[in-house]
């Protein structure tokens, strides 16, 4: 796996999202934000997310969709059940996964972060193909980019996210990423 000039990773499947924009020029990204996400709740493996990133959802296809309409987010990764990592973004471009948010006394942490999506929920733990997956995507990424600190979707938005939940094993993803 490598990142081109274009903050693009060789290796992995590439799906662009329209739900971007640009970073201001010289914005350092120091940040990875690691989320969790699964369309319809605890389901997995379908292309409810694919779809949800892409515009493509069929808001008519699950009952919990319904909410989702009109609702345009991205994240820069996604990391399936089975360690296949999805590209959805440049990692030069910004990719609206944070929302309202704010990290080390800095807001809008879409401006200078890199989303990784874990397909999972708060209520199930993440696969062992999913940890080497998102060690493997992590030390890319430090190796191209200033990244500084690594926070869930929660450190940065707390009272308003819950993910990457109770199950992520940061201590094992920390471990990996050191070793």
């Amino acid at each position: 796996m490598k990142i081109d000039a274009n903050g693009w990773l060789s290796g992995v499947c590439k799906l662009v999202s329209p739900n971007f924009d640009h970073r201001t020029p010289g914005t350092k990204i120091d940040l990875l934000v690691i989320h969790n996400i699964s369309l319809p709740p605890e389901q997995f493996h379908g292309s409810g997310i694919l779809n949800f990133f892409t515009n493509r959802l069929d808001t008519d296809e699950h009952p919990y969709y319904a909410q989702l309409q009109g609702v345009k987010v991205s994240s820069h990764f996604l990391v399936r059940r089975d360690g296949a990592i999805v590209q959805f973004v440049s990692c030069r471009q910004r990719a609206w996964h944070a929302g309202v948010s704010s990290w080390q006394g800095r807001s809008r942490c879409n401006d200078f972060s890199i989303g990784i999506e874990m397909e999972g929920s708060d209520s199930v733990p993440f696969t062992d193909r999913q940890y080497a997956a998102l060690t493997r995507l992590t030390r890319r990424l430090q190796r191209v980019y200033p990244i500084r600190s690594i926070a869930g979707h929660s450190d940065i938005a707390p009272g308003r996210k819950t993910d990457p939940g109770p199950h992520f094993d940061w201590p094992r993803y920390r471990k990996l990423t050191r070793e």
